[in-house]
């Protein structure tokens, strides 16, 4: 058996023919050439599965699957990973443009950290700046205190470079959250993290991205969603308080159990001031006022009763 690639570039594709070879060209172009791309197209039916193979006829470090149905984002991110031979990982989305020096820049920055990941810039559907920055929304986080991705992300998936390890820790992903939010916890729980402080990608912005970063496509929430929010923070909670271990699942445990009491009540202010109290990690990621934190803080306070009455 031929010795694996250093490292695995996850491709996962969903009817991305639009943008797809822009991508692949600037993944051709990297000056680190160790790699493998293992592409996964979730049941396209445009030309997305065309250009693939167009391209890995070319070119033998491409090895490509297709699901027999769809399996929808995070799942088939999940068995693309799982695909993947590389001593180290990096995920990679269909529709973006990588820095030639990407790949190369990652690896060396990593060092003895679990994940690194990097600044990205904003482009429009047709490849223009739009002269923002994802450091402009979020303060980036290094170290190894998993609690400040309880409510925040600053990790975007397509910034990911990790090691092989991080994997095997993460898997299977939970149902219904961001697998690039849980596996920066997975990191940070088991190590540490870093970031690189350029931007590494041109991160496109149209109508079919998975998330609206910069809330371009946003429209007011029913009170059926704020309320599904609600709970799903508290499924989150929970689910972190089984991953953490020692001091982090005290905390982490404290804030479930004070979700749920928020979850029965009209209003429940102690789960606030449990976060104002340790808002120095559980808000780290918020770029924001201290003024802002305190009402991101206080909006924390109001059970599903009172978004039935208030909306």
């Amino acid at each position: 058996m031929e010795n694996p690639p250093l490292v695995s570039i996850a491709l996962c594709t969903y009817n991305g023919a639009a943008f797809l070879k822009e991508q692949l060209d600037s993944i051709l172009k990297q000056q680190f050439e160790n790699w493998e791309i293992v592409a996964v197209d979730d049941c396209s039916i445009d030309d997305t599965w065309k250009i693939l193979n167009e391209y890995a006829s070319q070119d033998l470090r491409f090895r490509l699957y297709r699901n027999d149905q769809n399996l929808g984002y995070n799942k088939n991110f999940e068995r693309a990973l799982q695909l993947c031979r590389g001593k180290y990982i990096a995920i990679c989305d269909q529709d973006d443009i990588w820095h030639t020096d990407k790949l190369q820049i990652q690896l060396e920055a990593i060092q003895e950290n679990e994940l690194i990941y990097h600044d990205s810039e904003f482009i429009d559907h047709a490849g223009n700046s739009m002269q923002t920055k994802i450091s402009d929304k979020f303060n980036f986080y290094r170290g190894n205190r998993a609690e400040a991705f309880l409510y925040l992300n600053c990790v975007s998936g397509h910034s990911i470079f990790m090691r092989q390890s991080v994997l095997r820790k993460a898997l299977p992903f939970p149902r219904d959250f961001h697998y690039d939010q849980w596996l920066a916890l997975v990191a940070t729980k088991n190590g540490s993290i870093d970031f690189v402080d350029q931007c590494l990608v041109q991160y496109r912005q149209h109508q079919k991205n998975n998330t609206d970063m910069l809330a371009l496509h946003a429209t007011a929430r029913s009170t059926n969603q704020k309320i599904a929010e609600i709970e799903r923070e508290s499924n989150w909670l929970k689910l972190c308080s089984e991953k953490f271990g020692h001091e982090p699942q005290r905390l982490t445990l404290k804030l479930y159990q004070q979700s749920l009491a928020r979850n029965a009540s009209f209003v429940y202010v102690p789960y606030a001031i449990t976060i104002w109290r340790n808002r120095k990690i559980l808000l780290a990621l918020l770029k924001k006022s201290e003024v802002s934190k305190f009402f991101f803080t206080i909006r924390k306070i109001w059970g599903p009763k009172a978004k039935r009455v208030l909306g």
